[in-house]
């Protein structure tokens, strides 16, 4: 609503200063064909002194200083044209650069909104894994892992799944990284797997307790299609007590694709505005992890934070650029993750009222990484 009326107040005040300019213009216009007169008058008076000899010679001091009059309304009469023609543009870069201003502002925001929908969308992923591997099937199967004992296992995790439709799958490892239950076995034949050197599974062998979890950041699954997956791990212990004996592992696969793009095309921006920006989710190296307009997973974007957690800058391009670093959210710290917003308008001119050609970033300063 803000970038809405600070555009309509745009084209307001533009047809506003364009309307004053054609004023301006034509009454300069008509103040100088009026003094065009006045010369031609004093030229005519000054050739009929000429004739009548040393009778007129009043008149014609007259004439000569109506001439001097019409030349110094019409050099009066050009210096205010280009005074008002000056005022009236420095005024619309004026209500440019507040515009500008304030859609940068806003889409910071938007930037930091996309982020934080994210982080509490990934929050509650931890919550669920650190619960679900206390479940009484998934204990005794990592403990015993029989026929019985995973298929039973698996019937439980199928259940989870058939109320939680955000994750692919469910994997239970046992120590040493081979799956030995999964949720969706007609689907994936994930079941035998060895997940030992997946990224994941190397910050869950460090969990101290069954209050902690790992995840690594957003990685293709092969034996998931090749699915873009954000997987979250918590260690299942004997008991299902926190700081029983390790059994195994709880793998859940959180289904990123769909997700994260409905969070990136659901930002708010203006049809004129989307049409002309990128809207991005970075990782803590600056590489896409999710994107509009053909953002490739894994592009690295070269984000000028000047170590702030948050701000504003116009790139060498002119493109407008707003970040802002995940702030985390309750008990998840988030993974330094940032929301990005690359503003790429037809033309630049009306970001340099906005943004000085020296110093552009702005934003919090902050322990942000750059």
């Amino acid at each position: 609503m803000a970038t809405q009326a600070g555009q309509s107040l745009g084209i307001v005040v533009d047809q506003a200063a364009e309307s004053l300019k054609e004023a301006a213009r034509t009454n300069i216009a008509a103040i100088q064909n009026i003094t065009r007169r006045m010369r031609l008058l004093a030229l005519n008076a000054q050739i009929e002194a000429a004739h009548a000899g040393q009778k007129s010679a009043g008149f014609a001091v007259v004439a000569q200083e109506v001439k001097a009059v019409a030349g110094e309304i019409e050099t009066l009469a050009a210096s205010l044209g280009g005074d008002v023609g000056a005022r009236v543009d420095d005024l619309r870069d004026a209500v440019a650069g507040l515009a500008s201003a304030a859609r940068g502002d806003r889409f910071v925001d938007l930037a930091l909104n996309a982020v934080e929908i994210i982080d509490r969308n990934l929050y509650e992923r931890t919550c669920d894994v650190r619960w679900w591997a206390t479940d009484s099937a998934v204990v005794d199967c990592a403990a015993a892992p029989r026929p019985e004992t995973v298929a039973r296992a698996e019937r439980r995790l199928g259940v989870i799944l058939s109320a939680y439709t955000v994750y692919l799958d469910l994997w239970l490892c046992d120590l040493a990284g081979r799956v030995i239950a999964n949720g969706r076995p007609q689907r994936f034949a994930a079941r035998g797997a060895d997940a030992s050197r997946t990224r994941w599974f190397s910050k869950a062998k460090g969990l101290a307790s069954g209050d902690d979890f790992a995840v690594a950041e957003i990685d293709r699954c092969a034996e998931l299609g090749g699915a873009q997956v954000a997987t979250y791990v918590a260690s299942v212990r004997e008991g299902g007590a926190a700081h029983g004996k390790p059994l195994g592992f709880l793998a859940i696969h959180f289904d990123w694709e769909p997700q994260a793009r409905s969070v990136v095309e659901g930002v708010r921006l203006t049809a004129d505005e989307a049409a002309q920006s990128r809207v991005l989710l970075l990782d803590a190296d600056h590489r896409v992890i999710a994107g509009t307009r053909g953002a490739a997973l894994g592009e690295a974007v070269p984000l000028a934070t000047g170590g702030r957690a948050s701000g504003l800058y116009a790139d060498n391009s002119g493109r407008l650029i707003a970040f802002h670093r995940t702030p985390g959210y309750e008990t998840y710290r988030g993974m330094g993750w940032f929301g990005v917003i690359e503003y790429a308008p037809a033309s630049a001119r009306t970001l340099a009222p906005a943004l000085s050609r020296g110093e552009r970033a702005r934003g919090s300063a902050s322990t942000a990484t750059a």
